[in-house]
């Protein structure tokens, strides 16, 4: 597990060559281009590509479509593209006021159909629409008459209906006498409302024909999708050169192992390249490498945060310990084995690459919802479902529980049965320890990825205090082990005293030793972090007694019942033993993922990044 070193390059080229060093760089498939301060905040190219896949979606979610062209001649990529992104606009635009002229169309419509004369013709009178309920008519002032103001005004029913009475005052300025606000529906009538309302829809109408048009293109433009990511991933790069004359400039961040490639290119093809190392100003992103077995714990970091750049790569130990984590609170090796006959059923089916489009593709069917999906999801998740399966049958068997059944105890399963679930106080410490061990490993990395030893002397104290009051909880509860308490509240001192020191060791005495103190307000949050890991105790043991429940449950049933009672225990224990499991995995990922991105995170990640997102080929690079 590392975070792969990056250096930042500087191309600089003729301005005649900047498509041809454009293509080349999208080839080699190595950098993330840096774009101008002035555009900093536009969206990196990923996310350009996105376009493609919008025009697909916007064509492949039209209510009728047409017969699927094979006329590759006939086609063009890029205008179905930009036409369909058009349509998708033009369509949200008319909907949109279709929509607000209904509404407006709704408002009117109690008051009759009348159209509004021009101002000039009402001499500076204005009318005002109100829907009073009934009870409150009788209340009102005479039909005629003038407000407190001055302002004289008349007032008439129009409509009214079972609620409401439909008012319009004819005033110069808005009337204060009414107990309801006004209803606004703009400065046009019912009818001219009506009539823009069918002018919409015809036009809605001839959006949705040209739509359904462009249907008969979604095969091949599916077959497609590649090419137009590439361009516009091109196009995107091309717009953040500098240009200043006939010069253009581009910047990017590469892995340092191929910065001499990029150095030996540049010379090769006429352009300038200088590299140099990064800095914290510069804010890198972060590239993260690890085996292939271990690549899923880069998306469960990943699924939470992505590590700073000067930080380090957790992903190893976040799978290890998810796997862990999910196996104490599934607590069962029965339902580790029905998870292992899942994971055998679908090994290959993860394997293999997300489906595509081919020449006898259903345009209707369900791969056209799969074109997007990474060719290897599957494979990258396998070792580490693999992991949890094995990490639960092996827990399992220690607690001893099958389905809920403990086996005997001179038997070899029962002498496998190592943990008791029913001690309380013995799992209690293995939940504390466990998450004592979890919190030291996250201060212990933290402290490792310093350059300067004096650094990472404030996690160190933390790991120290951490781990010497688990030696003084051992001795609390070990009477035979009561020296354990005078080590460890020796360690808390030390470790406590190394938090005060070396917290923020570069300021001046003063702020240092406030800055130190108030590090030492973490006691508590270190303290609660640790017991926060209870839950694995608490979960894993609700687990292990509903499914003792649903065997008791069965076996109830089977001896009340003599006939049917064999049928209905058996459904209780499908039912019940279904349900367990469902809900031991949905907590095995929920709370094993939480304890790894809070408590582990907290301590052991100080910084969050951004994921180095590199400009390459979809169907791969020269550079691997």
């Amino acid at each position: 597990m590392s975070i792969v070193p990056l250096v930042r390059a500087s191309l600089i080229g003729m301005i005649g060559d900047k498509d041809r060093l454009i293509h080349d760089l999208y080839q080699f498939g190595c950098l993330e281009i840096i774009p101008p301060k002035k555009q900093a905040d536009t969206k990196p190219n990923n996310e350009s590509e996105d376009r493609s896949k919008e025009a697909l979606r916007f064509l492949l979610s039209c209510p009728q479509r047409r017969h699927q062209s094979s006329d590759a001649a006939r086609f063009d990529a890029f205008a179905v593209e930009s036409r369909a992104l058009e349509l998708k606009a033009q369509l949200a635009t008319l909907e949109a006021e279709r929509d607000d002229v209904v509404e407006r169309l709704t408002l009117a419509r109690p008051f009759g159909d009348f159209d509004f004369s021009p101002a000039k013709q009402m001499g500076g009178w204005r009318l005002w629409f109100y829907a009073i309920p009934r009870w409150e008519t009788k209340h009102l002032p005479p039909d005629s008459s003038s407000d407190e103001s001055g302002n004289k005004y008349v007032w008439q029913i129009v409509h009214t209906d079972n609620r409401n009475d439909y008012i319009v005052v004819v005033s110069k300025t808005e009337p204060s006498f009414l107990p309801a606000p006004r209803i606004d529906f703009g400065n046009e009538g019912p009818g001219t409302l009506s009539a823009r309302q069918a002018e919409l829809e015809l036009a809605i109408e001839d959006v949705q024909f040209e739509r359904a048009s462009l249907t008969r293109w979604c095969l091949l433009m599916a077959r497609s999708l590649v090419a137009l990511q590439d361009a516009e991933a091109r196009e995107h790069v091309r717009d953040q050169a500098t240009v200043n004359r006939e010069l253009f400039a581009l910047e990017a961040w590469i892995p340092q192992e191929h910065a001499q490639d990029l150095v030996e290119f540049a010379e090769k093809n006429g352009f300038l390249c200088q590299t140099r190392l990064p800095t914290p100003a510069d804010d890198p992103p972060t590239y993260m490498r690890n085996e292939k077995r271990m690549e899923a714990g880069e998306d469960l970091v990943n699924f939470y945060m992505t590590p700073g750049y000067w930080t380090w790569d957790p992903s190893s130990i976040v799978l290890v310990s998810f796997a862990i984590f999910f196996a104490m609170i599934l607590a069962d090796a029965g339902y580790a084995i029905v998870l292992g006959l899942g994971l055998a059923f679908y090994w290959k089916p993860l394997g293999r690459p997300a489906p595509t489009v081919d020449e006898g593709g259903d345009p209707t069917g369900q791969e056209w919802e799969d074109v997007e999906l990474s060719p290897t999801i599957g494979q990258r998740f396998r070792p580490m479902l693999l992991l949890i399966v094995i990490a639960s049958l092996v827990y399992g068997i220690l607690v001893g529980s099958y389905f809920g059944l403990t086996p005997p105890n001179d038997s070899i399963l029962g002498k496998l049965h190592l943990l008791d679930m029913n001690n309380s106080k013995l799992m209690m410490g293995v939940a504390v320890l466990v998450g004592g061990l979890h919190i030291i490993l996250a201060n212990a990395m933290d402290a490792w990825r310093c350059s300067d030893i004096r650094d990472g002397l404030a996690p160190i104290g933390w790991a120290i205090a951490v781990s010497s009051g688990l030696l003084l909880g051992t001795g609390a509860v070990a009477p035979s082990l009561t020296v354990l308490k005078t080590v460890g509240s020796v360690g808390i001192g030390l470790g406590l005293l190394l938090v005060v020191a070396y917290t923020a060791w570069r300021e001046r005495p003063l702020s240092r030793f406030l800055q130190g103190m108030l590090g030492l307000t973490r006691v508590s949050a270190a303290f609660g972090d640790v017991l926060s890991y209870l839950r694995l105790f608490a979960l894993g043991l609700a687990s292990a007694s509903l499914a003792t429940a649903f065997n008791d449950m069965a076996e109830g049933i089977r001896n009340g019942l003599p006939r049917l009672g064999l049928l209905l225990a058996i459904l209780v224990l499908l039912f019940g033993h279904s349900l367990n499991l469902l809900l031991g995995i949905s907590s095995g990922v929920i709370h094993g993922l939480r304890l790894n991105v809070i408590e582990f995170f907290n301590w052991g990640l100080k910084d969050e990044g951004r994921r180095f997102t590199p400009f390459r080929r979809r169907e791969g690079s020269l550079w691997k």
